[in-house]
């Protein structure tokens, strides 16, 4: 089989189950609406929980840190690109978060990578809940140690592959909060298994940090877990982009020796630092924002649950509406933008076959009239 003809036949595989993705250029907005074709949409499918991205502290913040230090960070942050306002920056990450450390990585997808490929070794595990994102999964299967899933937010299959003998070290991976069903881990339950079997536990809290939890600490703050590692990102709550690991002193400075995607990729702009610094002091301040996000989504929740649709348990911004098959939801998807709603249909692999979905995710910049016009529109479309 030549190259053209692999990548054609699996392109049309694609095709044939409703499952292409098409990325579509947007031409601006804020984080209630964005515009395309020079049509205004309500967007209802980004992550940027607390509307950040276009506070205008943080983009001052940038701009400054961009007029100091420039646009780039010129090379790995071995090299020349760790500023003083990185350091101060992780330094403030750790006090926040309580931990001793924390390292700056471009993105959460690398600091996952990175943490599995730089502590895995041949002779260890990681158990994983079976559905946790992409980025922990792929890295896990790709590391020299062995891969187990356990069942979903249940314990008790965590615990039944704890109990099986193992020689090496453990390390139990999950979400604080899973990006494609909205629900959140029981995360005191699995750090007090990881512990009774001398195991580590990472917790990705993407979905969570800067929304739950005291000063939006996160999931785990707020079920009084401190994890051996966090991964904080800051493309959702913070409104910007890139991630950091919280951990103790040993493992930061055995991750600055051994993670690669720490070492050999060029350093986030320190004009980037300036503005989550400056996201930083609005999440720790704003209870008003995530008061508001919260009262939208229960106003959702409430007007969705005579919907034709299966709804998740999530209490979170995250609210999927699961339509079951790909083509019904992408037409579902289509007759809500022609009603000028932006709602991406979400479809395997990024989901189980038959949980097709929208994806729905709510901010607090939405209006209670934005969340009024979503529930009419969906219930209009579904008869």
């Amino acid at each position: 089989m030549s190259w053209q003809t692999r990548i054609n036949e699996a392109v049309a595989a694609r095709k044939q189950v409703a499952a292409f993705r098409v990325r579509q250029p947007n031409e601006g907005g804020s984080v209630r609406f964005l515009t395309q074709n020079e049509r205004r949409y309500l967007n209802f499918s980004g992550n940027d929980y607390l509307g950040l991205s276009q506070n205008r502290d943080v983009i001052a913040a940038w701009q400054q840190g961009a007029e100091k230090y420039g646009v780039g960070s010129g090379g790995s942050g071995h090299v020349t690109g760790y500023s003083l306002a990185h350091a101060e920056f992780e330094q403030q990450l750790a006090d926040w978060q309580g931990y001793p450390r924390a390292l700056l990585f471009i993105s959460g997808f690398a600091a996952n990578q990175a943490i599995l490929a730089a502590l895995m070794q041949a002779e260890d595990r990681v158990l994983a809940d079976k559905l946790s994102h992409a980025s922990l999964l792929e890295a896990a299967a790709h590391a020299p140690s062995q891969l187990r899933r356990f069942h979903h937010n249940q314990p008790d299959s965590l615990q039944r592959l704890l109990e099986k003998p193992f020689s090496g070290e453990t390390l139990v991976v999950t979400e604080g909060v899973f990006s494609m069903d909205g629900d959140a881990a029981p995360l005191a339950e699995l750090h007090n298994l990881s512990k009774t079997h001398g195991s580590w536990l990472m917790v990705d809290d993407a979905h969570g940090v800067g929304v739950t939890g005291e000063e939006g600490r996160g999931s785990c703050w707020q079920q009084g877990v401190r994890p051996e590692l966090l991964v904080v990102t800051f493309g959702k709550a913070f409104g910007c982009s890139g991630a950091a690991v919280l951990c103790d002193d040993a493992t930061a400075n055995y991750l600055l020796q051994f993670a690669r995607h720490l070492i050999y990729s060029t350093a986030m702009p320190a004009a980037q630092v300036c503005a989550l610094q400056a996201a930083l002091a609005r999440v720790r301040q704003d209870d008003d924002l995530r008061d508001k996000l919260a009262a939208n989504i229960a106003r959702f929740r409430a007007g969705a649950a005579g919907l034709p649709y299966q709804l998740t348990g999530s209490q979170t911004a995250i609210q999927p509406v699961i339509v079951g098959e790909n083509q019904p939801a992408l037409d579902l998807a289509s007759a809500l933008r022609e009603r000028g709603l932006w709602i991406s249909a979400i479809r395997p692999p990024t989901v189980p076959p038959g949980s097709a979905r929208l994806r729905i995710t709510l901010t607090a910049a939405h209006e209670p009239e934005d969340i009024d016009f979503l529930l009419e529109s969906l219930h209009g479309c579904s008869h």
